[in-house]
């Protein structure tokens, strides 16, 4: 990494080893390393190495999305994004405040990958490429795990701007996988694994990069689930990449969790909307008419949220939030 990459957290917590190891490490490698606050985090929040901004700071930028956005929410790191953006950055990575980094987290990243490919349409479970156990990627529906992996292409050299990192020990899996499987889980080292147009698989933002022309899909709702904000954010990202030329991959992991606490059957029923809507938001998105091209990446994700509104998995407040941040996101990569 260097100067033009921007590392973005969003905490409620004291700094965390996670957080103590990403500030060391931006700095030794000349990242930027923006963290956002909410109304919960510590009022003496001081990270050496970062730049926090608490609510009341977020509000003082010149962001129209900052005035607008309620607090006790994950969304809120879409401020660090555009904060990043005007900055210049011509990469963000973003993760959490419990996922430390290891070997390859600050090497330089490239949009243009070198990575086998899947092209059998429909649901992907990208994690049965990187192990051999039984897991699958929160966000996955239900009906799906027993789907068996679809043969890769050779490797290809794709367009990739979107970039899913894995994480050890313990990865991004959902409730029920908690409840009922062993963890600690690793993955093997496997590969770069791109999707084709017409497959799908959900990504977070734990271990995610988005290089600039793709700023625009960083957008986190609020208006719905706290456990599908990023699922459902991965799933239109995918949708729109499609029409800009673009492939989602997915790479090894470089990092590991130790995860925060949390309350399994809350995140469960968090997630209980993913489970009963996933597969008919992936049909609507898939069947919308959107345009080609990436300068129709603003209008076709406002059209995004129009039909996940209509749909009436995301509340009608979010029109407000997301016409805001195209505006600000627009100025801010202008």
């Amino acid at each position: 990494m260097n100067g033009d990459c921007c590392i973005v957290v969003t905490t409620i917590n004291a700094p965390t080893q996670a957080m103590l190891e990403l500030a060391k490490g931006a700095s030794d490698h000349d990242a930027h390393f923006i963290v956002i606050g909410d109304s919960k985090s510590p009022k003496d929040f001081r990270l050496p190495g970062s730049t926090y901004l608490d609510v009341e700071a977020q509000r003082a930028t010149p962001f129209g999305y900052a005035a607008l956005c309620p607090t006790r929410h994950y969304a809120r790191k879409n401020i660090g994004y555009l904060l990043a953006a005007t900055r210049n950055a011509q990469v963000i990575v973003e993760t959490d405040d419990d996922n430390i980094p290891v070997e390859g987290f600050w090497t330089p990243r490239s949009r243009s990958c070198e990575a086998a490919e899947v092209r059998d349409a429909g649901w992907c479970n990208v994690y049965r490429y990187f192990s051999d156990t039984n897991i699958w990627p929160r966000g996955l529906p239900l009906n799906e795990l027993a789907r068996p992996a679809a043969s890769l292409s050779p490797v290809s050299s794709f367009e990739c701007p979107i970039q899913q990192g894995l994480a050890d020990l313990n990865p991004d899996v959902d409730a029920i996988y908690r409840l009922v499987l062993p963890l600690p889980v690793s993955f093997q080292k496997r590969q770069p694994i791109a999707l084709a147009p017409g497959v799908w698989c959900p990504f977070n933002s734990q271990n995610t990069t988005f290089f600039r022309e793709a700023f625009p899909l960083l957008y986190l709702p609020y208006h719905c689930s706290f456990r599908m904000t990023d699922i459902w954010r991965s799933f239109i990202a995918q949708r729109l990449g499609w029409e800009a030329g673009w492939r989602v991959m997915f790479h090894n992991s470089t990092v590991y969790q130790e995860r925060n606490e949390h309350d399994l059957m809350r995140d469960f029923a968090e997630e209980i909307p993913g489970y009963l809507n996933n597969e008919r938001i992936r049909k609507s998105l898939e069947d919308a008419d959107f345009r080609s091209g990436v300068d129709a990446l603003w209008d076709n994700l406002l059209k995004a949220y129009e039909l996940l509104i209509g749909l009436e998995v995301v509340g009608a407040e979010e029109s407000q939030l997301v016409s805001a941040w195209v505006e600000d996101m627009t100025k801010a990569t202008s």
